[in-house]
């Protein structure tokens, strides 16, 4: 598993913009998990949950939820950035997403990630950007592109 780029404190992430935090480690994305997201958010379109319609659909198989794709992003970021000397962060947002690509039952992805943006927030805090790219092992073009905005308070 790849160890996290490790910041020692807000003041050296300040000091990151434009910083590559590398590749996370691969992480499937099976039957099981899309069923639980399509039961958590309501969206049982048979795309995603019926895979014997979808065998003769648009892709050949069940996909995830492009929803579901943006929300591992939170696991592939925590694969790889810590902030020491914070108290909490927060997911404030996302800025721009797009789903290039879909994620066929079974696929593996993992996601890489660099700094856009490290400013000072009100209080005691900073706000984080990174461009987050998933990409499916195997996959030709990118299955997400996302700038998340986090915010880390001391």
């Amino acid at each position: 598993m790849a160890e996290p780029r490790i910041f020692a404190s807000v003041d050296e992430l300040r000091g990151a913009s434009g910083a590559h935090l590398g590749t996370s480690d691969w992480l499937e994305v099976d039957q099981r998990r899309i069923d639980l997201f399509a039961e958590a958010t309501g969206d049982h379109q048979w795309i995603h949950v019926d895979p014997e319609r979808a065998a003769g659909g648009p892709f050949g198989s069940t996909v995830a939820h492009g929803y579901l794709t943006l929300a591992l992003l939170p696991e592939f970021v925590r694969r790889l950035i810590r902030v020491e000397g914070t108290r909490l962060a927060v997911n404030y947002g996302v800025n721009r997403v797009r789903f290039p690509a879909p994620v066929p039952v079974g696929s593996r992805l993992r996601g890489t990630a660099g700094i856009h943006e490290v400013v000072q927030v009100p209080g005691d805090g900073v706000q984080l950007t990174l461009t987050v790219t998933v990409e499916r092992e195997g996959g030709h073009k990118p299955v997400c592109v996302a700038e998340t905005v986090t915010r880390y308070f001391l």
